[in-house]
């Protein structure tokens, strides 16, 4: 096993800090050349001094120069802030493999920048394919960068894949958890309040992530990577509810098989698999245990009590701008709920509104997925202001 060094984006955050354990447990694998976060500055601070890298990155040059105050003696670290450090930190340390996990379209540009460059992508940040999935798996063709998935999903069917002839595949089946609310009628729904839909019953994510899973907008953005990612046409995609989050996904193929990723919740599995692929990591996580399991149940989504994974099929088989549109538009719109501006029903309504007035139109460029981004949060914006929001 070879030496890998690492540039890690969104570091401070669930992913970023499980990521951070599955090094720390193999250093000698992966050094790590840079780390990049927004503001939470004091636990970048405490990762820079055990993991030691020769770039960190942050938002901007207030939370820089409160970085550089924290940071310990001695310790050689360049800060640096904003877009241009960003992309440092990820194209310009010398990394052989970016680990994209900032959350919403600040991870798009850094990312991009690292496929362009060549360097290996493991790809937990789910705007960079739904924003811009066509512009990003052309550079990857030209640059031999190889993306491989951390999300658990794509994980599941990456390795479900792996040996087998891609002609031989039927379908691919995304399994999703259901959120907090799967058994709630429409009446209760209503009442759902942020501190409700952050309860997760079986995986410990992110704030935004977590409110996208309560609302299977979280899987409606996944239909849409693995679009991209395995190459498949959106009604060769389905979505199943499995509540107790065991089967990760599945590959069914033309012989009627079906194969399958199974494992306990835990991140640091497919991160594991993404950093090390094809080899695996020896990790210490809690063992799945098939009695005690006992039982595995699946179900059809429901579309009129989650109307949001609806519409994210619509928009990925609209393509062009509608995905960038819709994904930029519901991260304005849980930003919203979270603070009380909207309620659970309006973050789906929002973004509906919208995807509504918009006019789809090609994506030439990152510019241009970056203006489609910027005119639908200003959308979103002004349809929370008119229904009673504080935007």
């Amino acid at each position: 096993m070879g030496v890998k060094k690492l540039a890690i984006l969104g570091s401070t955050g669930s992913i970023g800090k499980s990521t951070l354990e599955v090094v720390a447990a193999h250093r000698e694998r992966f050094p790590v050349v840079s780390l990049a976060a927004a503001r939470s500055v004091e636990e970048l601070a405490r990762q820079a001094a055990l993991f030691q890298p020769q770039v960190l990155a942050v938002l901007d040059k207030e939370a820089a120069d409160k970085l550089k105050t924290l940071l310990p003696p001695g310790l050689k670290a360049e800060v640096v802030y904003g877009p241009q450090g960003y992309l440092q930190a990820a194209a310009g340390c010398g990394a052989d493999m970016v680990l994209s996990a900032m959350v919403g379209a600040a991870g798009l540009l850094p990312t991009y920048a690292a496929i362009k460059a060549g360097i290996d992508v493991a790809l937990a940040n789910k705007e960079t394919l739904v924003a811009a999935g066509e512009l990003v798996m052309a550079a990857a063709r030209e640059s031999g960068s190889a993306i491989v998935p951390v999300d658990s999903e794509h994980s599941a069917i990456y390795q479900s894949l792996m040996g087998n002839d891609p002609a031989g595949v039927r379908r691919l089946w995304l399994t999703a958890s259901g959120g907090p609310f799967w058994s709630f009628t429409k009446e209760q729904l209503a009442g759902v309040t942020p501190e409700m839909a952050l309860a997760h019953p079986t995986w410990s994510m992110g704030p935004k992530i977590t409110i996208d899973s309560a609302t299977l907008m979280n899987k409606g953005l996944e239909v849409i990577e693995a679009h991209w990612l395995f190459d498949r046409g959106y009604d060769d995609i389905k979505v199943v509810i499995h509540p107790q989050s065991v089967v990760h996904s599945l590959v069914e193929y033309v012989d009627g098989s079906f194969l399958a990723q199974l494992g306990l919740p835990d991140m640091k599995t497919p991160i594991a698999f993404a950093l090390a692929h094809p080899q695996r990591l020896a990790l210490d996580t809690p063992q799945l245990n098939l009695a005690q399991v006992a039982r595995l149940s699946f179900e059809e989504p429901d579309l009129e009590r989650f109307p949001a994974l609806g519409l994210a099929f619509a928009a990925g088989r609209e393509g062009g701008s509608a995905p960038a549109v819709m994904n930029a538009a519901n991260e304005v719109a849980v930003g919203l709920f979270l603070r009380g501006s909207l309620t659970y029903g309006q973050i789906t309504a929002c973004v509906r509104a919208v995807l509504d007035e918009h006019q789809t139109h090609s994506l030439p460029s990152v510019a241009a997925v970056l203006e489609a981004d910027r005119w639908a949060r200003a959308q979103a914006r002004a349809w929370a202001e008119s229904h009673g929001g504080a935007a």
